[in-house]
């Protein structure tokens, strides 16, 4: 870190957002169970298992629902095949609810075994990491105090942003994991719907959003393969003819863009797997 304030400032942002890239990728590879050391995971699973009893009691509620919104008249009570269906949609139901945390960790599993082929091809986001050229350090440290403060300007206003960004990344990333937590703990509920006909559409676009959000890792890796092979064709050229000031706005700018193009496609990470997959 250079004693320049003006340099050590960059070079704080930059170090910030290096170390959030490389927490992204970390946080990609790790499962609900490991994550946070698993404390979030054990509290996950004690809540499922306390509102299996109610999705239990929505089960039947739902069969019940089910049965006679099905029945035209008493008469299809009265065919075997009538009550094979819904016995059968029964079983089903209370299995998924009894199984629930099972077939969560298997889709999960499934998605993560596609985030793992995408990343074999990636390699890792080392050639992501941004600095502050040597140059650009050369010439900061050799300006003047008054010829400082409109660079002093210019770094603090860009450190805040790329600062903003770091967080923003993060922020998304977490927000996957804390949704798929929130699914797991909640799947009971929704899961119940399977046992009536008419209800069972909810169970349906639980199972698609769950899919969804195990996806959004997948797409998440993908964005951090566009972003390096982006920043790779269009890294910043450092223009030491000019002033100190409009190079280092320059070369700040260039990189702030780079940035929010990784930021809004990883933002975009829910909306591009809805679109794909029509979930």
């Amino acid at each position: 870190m250079s004693d320049n304030w003006i340099v050590g400032n960059l070079q704080s942002a930059f170090h910030t957002w290096n170390d959030k890239l490389a927490e992204i990728w970390a946080l990609i590879t790790v499962t609900p169970q490991e994550f946070r050391g698993g404390g979030i995971w054990t509290a996950i699973v004690n809540i499922n298992d306390g509102l299996q009893a109610v999705g239990y009691g929505l089960l039947v509620l739902f069969f019940a629902m089910g049965i006679f919104q099905s029945a035209a008249s008493f008469r299809d009570f009265q065919r075997p095949e009538f009550a094979l269906r819904h016995f059968i949609r029964f079983i089903l139901a209370k299995t998924a609810i009894g199984y629930g945390m099972e077939l969560m960790l298997a889709i999960f599993n499934i998605c993560g075994g596609i985030v793992q082929s995408i990343m074999g091809g990636v390699g890792g986001m080392a050639s992501a990491a941004v600095s502050v050229p040597q140059e650009m350090v050369d010439t900061i440290e050799s300006i003047g105090f008054l010829e400082s403060i409109p660079l002093w300007l210019v770094t603090v206003l860009g450190s805040l942003f790329i600062t903003i960004l770091s967080f923003i990344l993060i922020m998304t990333v977490y927000g996957r994991f804390f949704r798929l937590y929130m699914f797991t703990a909640l799947a009971p509920l929704p899961l119940s719907s399977f046992a009536g006909e008419g209800t069972s559409f909810i169970g349906k676009t639980f199972i698609k959003s769950y899919t969804g959000v195990c996806l959004e890792g997948a797409v998440i890796v993908l964005a951090c393969l566009i972003y390096t092979a982006f920043i790779s064709g269009s890294a910043p050229v450092l223009d030491t003819s000019l002033s100190a000031v409009t190079m280092s706005w320059q070369y700040v700018g260039e990189t702030i863009f780079n940035m929010i193009v990784l930021v809004g496609l990883v933002k975009g990470a829910e909306r591009i797997v809805k679109e794909m997959f029509g979930l």
